[in-house]
């Protein structure tokens, strides 16, 4: 019974692998191709991804709005399929607005994948709660073995083929998509569907101002290293290898991240966890503009990595211990909105100020300020009680 529940918990998994991955995060990696193929500015190449960031922000308002009535294996299931149906779409054109409707898809379901598979994930074990933080990061831990699998497959298929085949990498992903999605599907089916409340106990904004605004920055920061660092790379003459072992260091490094922060969490207060791993982040995306050797960026991409998926961590451990139960749920969708929206400013304006000077530099460099902001901010977040209800 262990042994199967783990292994469930595990075939769920290629959600994140799917929704982050290949939807979200393997667009950094196929983007030079693409943009020497199509003949892109740096703004162009950041509508791209911010189609997607929007609608990652639709896809997150309309699962809040729809899993009350669907439930969240629907539309768990449901997105897993239009995820790969857009990696497939995205892949069967060339026209900017087409594209750009793919990503806006991708987000879609993809938002609606890594939510509901979440609260899926938790749910393995219904009368052994206790067990549900193992099978939540075996759920998680997908996006990092995405990440290294994208890592080493896609750099060495586009070299070998050139950059006019950036079409077949993506078809290729959502054809993966397609496969992983039907083992999902027999996974989402053995877990009992998780209750969804359809409202929540009331909590006050203002005491988590500092907190939200953090979030925000980071959103804004991060995204601009995730679009755009392997095109710096490229710039700068890094190899198909140097990206391989990069990327592949970067998934490997997410999936180390929740042992390495899992004693600050438990004892730090306040905004003192966030304010960390957005400073580790920080210094992650200030390597490159220094140097692109393959041993910096190896660096830059281990310190990404171990704090990239664990600011939302961060959140989610400051909430939990400020507010009652019944809020927790209202309390992250208003997180998740604002995450969401900074995320569709972050690649435009990196690719506007890439244009603007010709070069990338100026936007990371913007990126890393944005992040040491929003730590600053975070640092000023104070410990809450009953207080903040």
């Amino acid at each position: 019974m262990m042994a199967r529940g783990l292994f469930i918990a595990f075939v769920l998994s290629f959600g994140p692998t799917v929704s982050n991955s290949f939807a979200r995060f393997a667009y950094a990696l196929i983007l030079p191709a693409m943009r020497d193929d199509l003949q892109w500015s740096y703004s162009q190449a950041g509508w791209i991804n911010t189609s997607n960031a929007i609608g990652y922000l639709a896809g997150a308002v309309l699962t809040r709005l729809l899993v009350v009535q669907l439930g969240n294996r629907a539309l768990f299931c449901g997105g897993m399929f239009v995820t790969a149906a857009a990696l497939v779409g995205t892949g069967m054109t060339a026209d900017l607005t087409l594209l750009a409707a793919m990503r806006v898809l991708a987000g879609l379901g993809g938002a609606a994948v890594f939510i509901c598979g979440g609260a899926l994930s938790a749910n393995i074990f219904p009368d052994r709660p206790q067990l549900a933080t193992t099978t939540i990061s075996i759920y998680f831990a997908g996006g990092g073995i995405g990440l290294m699998l994208s890592g080493v497959l896609v750099p060495p298929a586009l070299a070998q083929l050139g950059d006019a085949s950036w079409p077949i990498v993506w078809r290729a992903m959502g054809y993966a998509g397609f496969a992983m999605a039907l083992g999902t599907v027999w996974a989402a089916t053995r877990i009992v569907e998780p209750g969804a409340a359809p409202g929540g106990a009331a909590w006050r904004l203002r005491p988590f101002l500092p907190e939200l605004v953090a979030y925000a920055a980071f959103a804004l920061g991060y995204i601009g290293y995730m679009t755009f660092v392997i095109a710096w790379m490229r710039d700068n003459g890094a190899s198909t290898a140097t990206v391989v072992l990069v990327w592949s260091a970067l998934g490997l490094a997410t999936l180390l991240a929740p042992a390495v922060w899992r004693k600050p969490f438990d004892r730090w207060s306040g905004g003192r966890p966030m304010a960390a791993v957005m400073l580790v982040l920080a210094a992650g995306a200030l390597v490159p503009l220094v140097t692109t050797g393959a041993l910096a960026m190896t660096a830059s991409a281990v310190l990404f990595g171990l704090a990239m998926f664990s600011v939302p961590s961060a959140i989610t451990s400051l909430l939990k211990r400020s507010l009652p139960k019944a809020a927790w749920g209202s309390a992250m969708a208003t997180f998740t909105s604002v995450f969401a929206a900074g995320q569709i400013a972050g690649p435009m304006a990196t690719g506007w100020l890439a244009d603007l000077s010709g070069s990338l530099r100026p936007g990371l460099t913007a990126s890393v300020i944005v992040l040491v902001l929003g730590a600053l901010l975070a640092f000023t977040q104070p410990a809450l009680a009953s207080g903040s209800r």
